[in-house]
């Protein structure tokens, strides 16, 4: 593994995505047993993505955690669709993680909610109802974290949850990593959590392998920290740890 520090974002290097899943399940259960040992319950927020599987593998099956004591969390779902849809997150979180470890409680965003924006405010409620110990994310290939994508992002936005519109650029990931058939299926707008709610947590541990997004890493460690590219934000997170594996890390090295 190499290390590096850009501005205060702490940065891992490892070989392979196998190591990197398995040092960043390690590091959130250290996170998660020491929250448990000075309050009664922890939270955590979850990313769904496929950059996320095998590090979400990895800590269901490393146990050593008292998961009936852990509220969770995610930070982002499509609107208008239903939990079972193929590309839910909530389906992608619940197979996942909530049916393997069986929490204390999983609050998902309803993204078929008839009132989208009374669903904000509910989410935000949900959220701020205790500090959050653990957010495990991601960065999309336009650099979006969550579904802030550049023409959206705000890094002093004054909501924990909103609705946006997406970026054709997020949209067509989404197809490209197979949860939709094509473009014109992939719904145009979608509930995220904010910046700020995302960096609220005390702990923040990001998850970036394979080399499509070797741009996106690029530009958040090495260009200007600005919207342009959401993560870049990072860098003043001195609480966030970035995982990458050797082709993520490919543009900087």
């Amino acid at each position: 593994m190499k290390t590096l520090q850009v501005d205060s974002l702490q940065v891992r290097i490892h070989p392979t995505q196998a190591d990197m899943a398995t040092d960043v399940a390690r590091e959130a259960k250290q996170i998660l047993v020491d929250a448990l040992e000075h309050q009664p319950t922890a939270s955590v927020i979850f990313a769904a993505a496929n950059s996320q599987i095998q590090s979400l593998h990895a800590l269901v099956q490393l146990g050593g955690i008292d998961w009936s004591r852990v509220v969770m969390f995610h930070m982002d779902e499509y609107l208008g669709i239903d939990a079972l849809h193929r590309a839910s997150f909530r389906r992608f979180l619940r197979e996942r993680v909530e049916e393997r470890l069986k929490p204390r409680a999983f609050h998902y965003i309803e993204g078929e909610a008839m009132e989208p924006l009374t669903e904000c405010d509910r989410y935000t409620h949900l959220l701020r109802a205790q500090p959050i110990d653990l957010c495990l994310l991601g960065i999309g290939e336009n650099g979006h974290l969550a579904f802030n994508d550049p023409p959206v992002a705000h890094f002093t936005d004054p909501h924990d949850v909103k609705l946006v519109k997406l970026d054709d650029a997020c949209r067509q990931q989404q197809v490209g990593e197979g949860h939709f058939l094509n473009l014109a299926v992939v719904p145009q707008y979608a509930f995220t959590l904010s910046i700020p709610a995302l960096c609220s947590a005390k702990r923040m541990l990001c998850i970036v392998p394979e080399r499509r997004k070797a741009t996106a890493v690029k530009a958040a460690l090495l260009g200007p920290i600005e919207t342009a590219c959401p993560a870049s934000f990072l860098r003043k997170q001195a609480h966030c740890t970035l995982f990458l594996d050797a082709e993520s890390a490919s543009g900087i090295e």
